[in-house]
């Protein structure tokens, strides 16, 4: 009796087992990619601490968040290295799946992609080590070189700025592939001041060898970051949600999100960014 017992115990976590395998191989085929089985990801590998490369292989904040999200699909990971403002016409073109590359939600880009926001974050001013000038606010930026990631949110925030409070002494916005080519610029004094995101200045601080410093003292324009899928795939962006929504809350999702000095944003801000200003 007891050794029919546990063959019966055996044969019953055989089954399961198998159930959960071809659960999840179901999972992969019903999960419509480009690549079957795989999910190609656009992100720009050139703006750590968010995203970039180290012997070939992509790391940070985003790696890492799409190495909890993928075995929940049940697909493999590609990411497609692609420079920001390239990377929703390259959604919209279908290169890839999905966009992971710390992308702020804003009302305009939210009527070509669908969002899932998953972290909050800011922005920051730097400038160089040596410098009197110690800019606090946008505000203070006004008849001074702004070097910025072009098709960076901000940019035209600041634009608004320049119009609505610096009259003739205008903000000279300069914008960069790159944020590296955006504090190059900086330390080469083709630029007065960076404007970059808060995670971003904090790593070019590092890099910098202290040859630059961070004047702003809290975030400013606070905004949230979201997954990013094209206009109409909703069976990606249902995939997604689902995978996403229980580890939101998890012990390891909170872990990632320590670790590059981010939140994770409230309903209301996240409506709130999706508001068209009046």
């Amino acid at each position: 009796m007891h050794k029919k017992i546990i063959s019966a115990v055996v044969v019953a976590f055989t089954a399961l087992a198998t159930m959960t395998a071809s659960g999840s191989s179901a999972a992969a085929r019903n999960l419509k990619t480009i690549t079957e089985g795989t999910l190609l990801v656009g992100s720009d590998q050139v703006y750590p601490p968010y995203d970039y490369l180290e012997d070939g292989v992509t790391k940070g904040f985003d790696a890492d968040v799409m190495a909890i999200i993928a075995p929940k699909l049940g697909v493999e990971v590609t990411f497609m290295d692609t420079r920001f403002a390239s990377l929703i016409p390259g959604l919209q073109a279908n290169r890839f799946d999905m966009i992971a590359s710390a992308l702020y939600v804003t009302p305009a880009r939210a009527k070509v992609v669908d969002y899932i926001a998953y972290a909050k974050t800011g922005g920051s001013l730097m400038v160089r080590a040596d410098d009197t000038f110690e800019p606090k606010t946008p505000e203070d930026l006004c008849g001074k070189r702004v070097a910025n990631l072009k098709g960076a949110a901000w940019v035209p925030e600041l634009q608004k700025v320049s119009q609505e409070t610096c009259g003739s002494n205008p903000i000279d916005v300069k914008e960069f592939a790159t944020s590296a080519e955006a504090a190059q610029a900086l330390l080469s004094r083709g630029a007065d001041v960076v404007f970059d995101d808060a995670g971003v200045s904090k790593a070019a601080l590092v890099a910098s060898g202290d040859r630059l410093k961070i004047t702003s003292s809290k975030i400013l324009f606070p905004v949230i970051m979201g997954l990013a899928v094209k206009k109409g795939n909703d069976q990606l962006l249902a995939g997604l949600k689902e995978a996403f929504e229980p580890l939101k809350s998890s012990e390891e999702y909170k872990a990632i999100l320590a670790k590059y000095n981010l939140d994770l944003p409230t309903d209301a801000e996240i409506a709130s960014a999706l508001t068209e200003a009046k």
